[in-house]
């Protein structure tokens, strides 16, 4: 039955990213199996990273249901929509239930998709990622699918304002090929080898963005890294 809610919801999404003329551009798809459980795993830098994670599965005929945040399934309008879709609750004073939920829908086949940095990133570098994604794949015994997305925080990003104009804004996105999770190795150094791969697929869709900010109040997008004005990773924790 779940599929009944999805598949209307992403071409709802398709009918508003092609209304807004977004430019698109993701490869790697065929990474993602045909079949069998596996741990999708991207970087998070806006509140549609899950939406545009989604459509990645869509050419291999598969849909994702996504770990987030329990306060979204309380909503009244998209709480339902995330139960019809079965993405799955998660409590962070009660995360057991949540992966084991995810436990189960990973046996089961499913892809299940993870941000590991948990919260948005409002420097728009990489935070430190949580072991949970590694844990699963190796508990579950399936590979985990590195990916990362650039762009999607000019559409709406922590701090700022939607920006659901026409505005022909491009978004890159580039999935890398599964990466094992051994149960026999520790989960740690796995998610260090994640995150080194998610970094890898990041540098390669910024460098294959194709614009520049317009002028010097449209570099809030750019990490301060690479010349822009967002804020470092020092100055946030700074501010807290």
């Amino acid at each position: 039955m779940a599929e009944f809610v999805y598949r209307p919801v992403v071409g709802a999404a398709l009918t508003l990213f092609k209304a807004l003329d977004l430019k698109i551009d993701a490869q790697g798809s065929q990474n993602i199996p045909r079949s069998g459980g596996a741990v999708l795993v991207s970087n998070h830098i806006s509140y549609l990273d899950f939406i545009f994670s989604g459509l990645t599965a869509l050419p291999q005929k598969r849909l994702v249901r996504f770990m987030a945040k329990d306060a979204v399934f309380r909503h009244k309008i998209s709480g339902p929509l995330m139960r019809g879709m079965k993405h799955i609750p998660v409590d962070r004073k009660q995360g057991e239930a949540a992966y084991q939920h995810a436990l189960d829908a990973l046996r089961a086949g499913e892809i299940v998709g993870v941000f590991p940095e948990a919260t948005i990133s409002e420097s728009f570098t990489l935070k430190s990622f949580k072991s949970g994604a590694a844990r699963l794949a190796q508990e579950a015994g399936v590979p985990l699918i590195p990916m990362a997305l650039w762009g999607t925080q000019r559409l709406w990003t922590k701090g700022r304002p939607r920006n659901f104009k026409r505005s022909h804004i491009p978004v890159t996105i580039r999935v890398g090929e599964p990466m094992e999770a051994p149960a026999d190795q520790y989960a740690g150094a796995i998610t260090r080898r994640l995150r080194e791969q998610v970094q890898e697929l990041l540098e390669s869709a910024q460098r294959a963005y194709p614009v520049h900010p317009k002028d010097a109040s449209d570099t809030w997008w750019v990490p301060a890294h690479l010349g822009g004005t967002a804020p470092s990773p020092a100055e946030i924790r700074g501010a807290r």
